[in-house]
């Protein structure tokens, strides 16, 4: 375990330092992490959790760093002196890893005195903007592939190690049944896959001697990339090396296709080898694959049984960040939390304000969710429910039979680690049974139907109100 501590913006700092010479140190303040609507996306997964649990457990400013402030000459010596036994007191809340949310959901709630809650921002920030960008694109690839197991490939094209490392933990919450990344596997219980490159066949002097050497180290896990030189001759070569096996009385596992026109060749190769007698070898593909071309290749009727996805997926390549934001939405005056709420000229930033809680609603009788709703602390739910949406008035939709669910857990209470992260084996349990709780509509790759996110009436009244006592200001 490291300590990030020190991973934050500089602002961050600067500005805990002016709050500790303006006596603001120890007021209460309340910070919301949530993302905005992105035109690729419509739902995220959420995943961090457990790695942001760390770092606060961990949060401490050592002498090191200590000095190293001090040498920027820009901070003041009482408030250097108060970082040595610096360490976080507030509450946290959280969403579960796993969990299906969407723009404008408090995923992620910091109670915590302002100088603790600022510092907290850029990592917690960093850690879940990434995590719940891989796992949100590994779930849409995992449900275009329709069924077919799709294993995580992609370590040599993440930028940098944690990228990779946590990218791949992220990919299999998302859905991924595995992944290449051998200390990923080592670090969390994750299966690792993998055949051999394009470097070992060209290390031989042919291809099909490449197949017999590989078959023979491993005879009974033989898995052969077939298209180093011709993508057809390879799947005979394999077939011949196949033949070999099991007249020795082993079994082979499949072919790789890692270029090429992967819907034809994979039918090409399908039925050369069930016409050879290996109708149970695997097709296994890989290459330049993200859910597009998944849709594609199934219109297409490709026979691909396992697919290996590498840049598109751990770069998240077509939206290259969530947007995670860390917003302010209460601070302490006189012993009582305040409101605080961020204008723009655009209604999609403006901040949902006060200390709040999200709940989701479940259709009574299909155990289907219906909607979202961001509400008050201590609001009550009234049965029946009518939501209306927020900025167009006549749309409502009354919910007179409903389940529901608080999506938000205390994980700090007081400084202290009140939450028992569950096992990555119960985190994709409970990621796989959400999913299966929103229809297909809302999951579509394109033009999803937009799922119902609404603000309580409490939480509205209170936005209406601000907004009329900020215009005054």
């Amino acid at each position: 375990m490291r300590n990030l501590t020190m991973m934050t913006d500089l602002y961050q700092l600067t500005m805990m330092n002016g709050y500790f010479l303006q006596g603001k140190a120890k007021e209460t303040a309340v910070f919301d992490v949530f993302f905005r609507q992105k035109q690729t996306m419509n739902y995220a997964v959420f995943a961090g959790l457990e790695q942001a649990i760390e770092y606060i457990n961990d949060l401490h400013f050592s002498s090191e760093d200590i000095a190293y402030l001090r040498s920027l000459a820009i901070f003041d010596d009482g408030f250097l002196d108060y970082l040595r036994d610096f360490k976080f007191t507030g509450d946290l809340y959280s969403v579960r890893e796993g969990d299906i949310v969407y723009p404008q959901e408090p995923i992620m709630t910091v109670k915590a005195p302002l100088i603790e809650a600022q510092l907290v921002e850029t990592a917690l920030l960093n850690i879940v903007n990434h995590q719940t960008l891989i796992a949100t694109k590994s779930a849409r690839i995992v449900q275009a592939a329709r069924g077919k197991s799709v294993a995580e490939f992609g370590l040599r094209r993440a930028q940098g190690p944690d990228a990779g490392i946590y990218g791949a933990r992220a990919a299999v919450i998302g859905g991924c049944n595995g992944t290449s990344n051998v200390l990923t596997g080592q670090m969390f219980n994750i299966p690792v896959k993998g055949t051999h490159a394009h470097s070992w066949v060209m290390s031989f002097d042919s291809e099909l001697e490449a197949f017999r050497a590989f078959a023979k180290v491993y005879p009974d896990m033989c898995l052969l990339l077939v298209d180093t030189y011709d993508s057809v001759q390879g799947v005979k070569n394999a077939i011949t090396v196949f033949n070999e096996l099991k007249a020795s009385g082993h079994k082979p596992v499949g072919i790789r296709l890692d270029s090429g026109d992967l819907a034809y060749l994979s039918k090409l190769a399908r039925k050369m080898l069930d016409d050879a007698g290996f109708s149970d070898a695997i097709i296994f593909a890989s290459g330049d694959i993200d859910e597009y071309l998944l849709e594609s290749l199934n219109n297409q009727g490709a026979k691909i049984d396992v697919y290996g996805v590498g840049t598109k997926l751990i770069t998240s390549e077509d939206m290259p960040s969530l947007g995670g934001v860390y917003k302010l939405a209460a601070v302490e005056r006189n012993g009582k939390l305040e409101p605080r709420m961020k204008l723009s000229d655009s209604a999609a930033k403006i901040t949902n304000p006060g200390f709040k809680t999200l709940y989701r609603l479940y259709d009574k009788k299909s155990g289907m969710a219906v909607a979202d709703l961001i509400a008050l602390e201590g609001e009550k739910l009234p049965k029946p429910l009518t939501l209306t949406h927020e900025t167009e008035r006549w749309k409502t939709t009354t919910l007179k039979d409903y389940d529901v669910r608080c999506m938000r857990y205390k994980i700090f209470e007081n400084g202290k680690n009140i939450y028992q992260a569950p096992s990555l084996e119960h985190i994709l349990e409970f990621a796989e049974s959400e999913k299966g709780k929103f229809w297909d509509e809302y999951k579509r790759i394109d033009n999803p139907q937009i799922y119902k996110v609404n603000i309580s009436d409490g939480l509205y009244d209170l936005k209406q109100s601000l907004l009329k006592t900020y215009k005054s200001l």
